[in-house]
């Protein structure tokens, strides 16, 4: 990298995956409005097709007008390759397809376990981890050996399972998780304080909050904007908005996927106190499953949506078109900020800006009463060279007892994953809550496994036996 005034050229950052586009396109778009980074970004996808494709709309981007960043975009044709002279790693794959995750989704519902998200905790994100962390351990192999002193951002579900192999393969490694799940609590919170006030929503980023929990399953014990202590507003806010729920302007909770009305938050702030600070879809998979997802009618009830693989798929088609359009140049891309912080936190890193911002890394003592190296969320000050987690405290024992049991599974999973241990992934899913709540019948539980197993057998490694 070269430093200049207020500019960091000549960086080389590695891209593995974005196969399915959308994430990589709003990072591409990112890194083009971003001024003061340039350099190359390496793209490698087993599926070598997607990665050429993103090459050309990578390098039509880079020759916009209006593009600020310069970055020139080439396919490796290996891991090795791609992460050779990386001083950025960035990780978004997608673990099999969209026909495992119908699997992982919607095979245990014949137990009457309903899944909103179905790729973080629940059955769902314990079969999606036994697809994941093996094709993580490569990578983190591949960091150690060709690039070890990169910074590893990733965005692959579940988050904490992903960031906790690849510091279970390489101690050492310099590696975070980012989620925008506390970005969308954060707006909410701007929407109550300007209702509050009587003045326009205001930034995200100026409403300053507390985080803890892991992630998905993030609170807020302090929240304040402009010296104001948020959590009265709120309050009134909840009480308001309670029944029907709130609505932001530009969505639908009814129309939209990954929409909710936050009743499910607002609900958890009256039962324990702290700001529940992620969407409903996810915040309920943590929660006993007779509970928020008790049944379909209850998830209406709730107002938020169940996404099913369907809607996946066909928003993968749709997806899969915009990038054919993009390629051929029949369709313009559309240079729009993502609301995504990873551009801010490379910027940070660069030594161009000082950020705190909410990431997923190892438990140090950030929160005190979390088993340490169990990966957890809380905010972290970004500087040159340096990811620092923020001391955010202690969890209220009720909630405590809330993500412990998912804390647990996380060691069982790893430990599953990596062994190939089909009874760890029993116990796994015995402990969990979602699980927990709906079936009491171990053999109809070993059943499940089993079948779930199997049809995931294609992405698991051969120690499996499948």
């Amino acid at each position: 990298m070269r430093y200049e005034a207020h500019k960091v050229s000549g960086i080389r950052l590695a891209y593995i995956g974005g196969g399915s586009r959308g994430w990589a396109w709003k990072f591409m778009t990112d890194l083009a409005m971003e001024p003061a980074l340039s350099g190359e970004v390496a793209l490698y996808d087993i599926d070598r097709a997607a990665a050429q494709a993103n090459e050309i709309i990578g390098n039509r981007i880079d020759h916009m007008p209006q593009a600020a960043g310069r970055w020139r975009y080439t396919v490796a044709d290996t891991l090795a390759e791609a992460l050779t002279g990386a001083d950025f790693v960035v990780i978004s794959i997608l673990p099999g397809t969209f026909d495992e995750m119908a699997v992982d989704v919607h095979l245990p519902e014949r137990l009457n376990i309903w899944q909103s998200v179905g790729d973080t905790a629940g059955p769902g994100g314990i079969i999606r981890a036994l697809r994941t962390l093996p094709m993580f351990v490569p990578i983190a192999q591949g960091v150690r050996d060709i690039c070890p002193d990169a910074w590893v951002i990733n965005y692959t579900n579940p988050m904490s399972l992903c960031v906790q192999v690849l510091y279970h393969v390489f101690p050492e490694i310099k590696a975070f998780g980012c989620c925008h799940e506390v970005f969308n609590t954060q707006m909410v919170l701007a929407a109550a304080a300007g209702e509050a006030l009587g003045v326009p929503a205001p930034a995200r980023r100026d409403i300053h909050v507390n985080v803890l929990g892991i992630n998905h399953f993030t609170w807020f014990d302090r929240a304040s904007y402009e010296g104001l202590d948020l959590f009265p507003v709120y309050r009134d806010f909840v009480d308001r908005y309670y029944e029907d729920g709130f609505n932001e302007p530009d969505q639908n909770w009814a129309n939209a996927s990954f929409a909710c009305a936050h009743r499910v938050k607002f609900d958890l702030f009256r039962r324990f106190g702290l700001i529940a600070a992620a969407g409903d879809r996810h915040l309920a998979e943590f929660m006993p499953g007779d509970e928020y997802l008790k049944d379909p009618d209850a998830v209406r009830d709730w107002r938020f949506g169940l996404t099913t693989a369907q809607w996946r798929k066909d928003d993968l088609k749709e997806r899969m078109e915009k990038s054919r359009t993009m390629v051929s140049g029949e369709r313009a891309v559309d240079l729009e900020p993502s609301g995504e912080e990873g551009i801010l936190l490379m910027k940070a890193l660069c030594g161009l800006d000082r950020v705190v911002s909410n990431v997923n890394l190892p438990n140090a003592g950030q929160i005190s009463n979390l088993p340490l190296g169990a990966v957890v969320e809380t905010n972290a000050v970004f500087a040159r060279d340096s990811v620092r987690p923020v001391l955010a405290g202690a969890l209220p024992e009720e909630i405590r007892r809330l993500i412990l049991p998912h804390v647990e599974n996380h060691a069982l999973t790893l430990r599953a994953a990596l062994e190939c241990d089909r009874e760890l992934v029993v116990r796994a899913f015995l402990n969990d809550p979602n699980t927990k709540a709906k079936c009491a019948d171990e053999a109809a539980v070993r059943a499940l496994v089993d079948d779930m197993l199997a049809g995931t057998a294609k992405y698991l490694p051969a120690g499996w036996g499948l």
